[in-house]
């Protein structure tokens, strides 16, 4: 008989109500439409997934790829969970709350740097056999966003404020794409560049805040019982804190004051402002993260862009 894979999002009805919030005509028409996202995304992915080509596990993936997810899956072992975090998709708030499940730190909010190594579980730091029960018997989530918003989060974020990357990346992204670029410090990389560059580069050899969702959490072969939305972030964290039983007093932090969120009219802008081309080319090469997350594709037609 054909087992049935597990949900990969709650059944309608299901969804926390660890952060509160009444009914209403608005709010029940946005969980209808969340419900018809989920099932549009558990069918794209078992399709897409179900075909030959596709692996079926970790251990079928290139050792190169393996090595990827396997350090981008956190473990608790106490609660027994697995979380693929995504940089630029609330990751530094779930890797708090893990360090909170785990005791490291006393609460979510607490206002220190965060360490994204120290006092986390790596899934790759383990044996193979210790690796395969886990993947087997804990529940595993990742956290999604629109492809277009992550990059542009990634590119305001990393190229406007700080100053490793700027030295890193910018210095030779500007190098390679501008006429006399030479002299840059790396802090001045437009958002063509900095497309342009990612067009040149490997998927499989970037850095994690701009490779696509697909490649650092390999949806095919790792089997995730839940994948959320940065759209509906606090319902959807809820959800998995109250699935995986965490203490109550555990709540997805709110965000910084300092956040910048990317928001409609920014991405407008940027899109808009942008060689059509060069999204066009850009779509291919992230078009599995549109597809199996049942994102839209960018709005870049004329008419669009005038308004």
């Amino acid at each position: 008989a054909e087992v049935k894979p597990p949900p990969l999002h709650p059944v309608a009805g299901e969804l926390s109500r660890r952060g509160g919030g009444g009914g209403g005509g608005e709010e029940d028409s946005g969980a209808l439409e969340y419900e018809v996202l989920r099932d549009i995304r558990n069918r794209t992915i078992r399709a897409v997934c179900g075909q030959r080509a596709m692996p079926r596990s970790v251990w079928e993936l290139p050792a190169g790829q393996r090595r990827t997810v396997l350090r981008h899956l956190l473990v608790s072992d106490k609660y027994r969970f697995l979380y693929c975090y995504v940089p630029k998709v609330a990751c530094s708030n779930w890797k708090r709350i893990l360090k909170v499940l785990d005791g490291a730190l006393e609460s979510v909010d607490v206002k220190l740097k965060m360490d994204h190594k120290s006092d986390l579980v790596f899934l790759g730091d383990m044996k193979p056999d210790e690796i395969s029960y886990r993947l087997k018997n804990y529940y595993k989530f990742i956290f999604v966003r629109n492809p277009m918003e992550r990059l542009l989060s990634a590119y305001r974020n990393k190229f406007g404020e700080i100053k490793e990357y700027q030295q890193k990346y910018g210095v030779e992204i500007v190098r390679r794409y501008r006429k006399n670029g030479g002299n840059s410090a790396g802090d001045d990389v437009t958002f063509s560049e900095f497309l342009r560059y990612l067009l040149d580069e490997e998927a499989e050899r970037m850095n994690e805040h701009w490779m696509p969702i697909y490649n650092l959490c390999q949806p095919c072969a790792v089997r995730y019982d839940f994948i959320g939305s940065y759209e509906r972030l606090n319902a959807d964290a809820d959800y998995v804190l109250e699935r995986v039983q965490s203490p109550s007093f555990v709540r997805f932090p709110e965000r910084q004051s300092w956040y910048k969120p990317v928001t409609a009219e920014t991405l407008h802008y940027y899109l808009c402002n942008t060689q059509r081309r060069l999204i066009k080319e850009l779509l291919i090469k992230y078009i599995l993260d549109f597809s199996l997350f049942a994102y839209p594709l960018p709005n870049i037609t004329s008419e669009f862009c005038r308004q």
